[in-house]
């Protein structure tokens, strides 16, 4: 599972210029799944998401958590996370999990993060979706339970 993780002051989606979701401070996370990605993965994943410390205590330095700072996650499904561009100019998409798959690893992972007591809101799987977001610092890092 490859996670982008980005430190955000607000985040939303939008699906056919409707607001699907949106949240205040906390995390947008990209998430990708792999062919061989398994339960394990998807709960290392968001333990390491949710206790993360980045954001930035009261000296400035990042040594807080998500938990501790009571931030909201926006959570969204991306494929493209997988591709693989190393030959060619067309970026190869076989390490990527079939969408049934996908889905239930993703939705896995959510259920996860809510296990936390953390507020998630969630983009639509599969969907076309307009993500917007105002970076805070910019912090991003990108998580691989590889």
């Amino acid at each position: 599972m490859k996670i982008v993780v980005q430190r955000v002051k607000r985040a939303s989606v939008h699906i056919q210029d409707a607001l699907a979701s949106q949240i205040g401070p906390g995390l947008l996370l990209l998430i990708g799944v792999d062919k061989d990605d398994t339960k394990k993965d998807a709960e290392w994943c968001a333990e390491k998401c949710i206790n993360l410390r980045i954001f930035n205590d009261r000296e400035g330095k990042m040594n807080r958590s998500l938990i501790e700072t009571e931030g909201s996650v926006l959570a969204v499904s991306q494929f493209t996370l997988l591709g693989n561009t190393k030959k060619g100019r067309r970026p190869s998409f076989i390490n990527a999990a079939e969408p049934e798959k996908g889905k239930a690893l993703y939705e896995y992972f959510v259920k996860w993060l809510k296990l936390s007591k953390v507020k998630v809101e969630c983009g639509v799987f599969g969907a076309m979706m307009d993500v917007e977001l105002i970076n805070d610092g910019p912090v991003t890092l990108i998580i691989d339970s590889r």
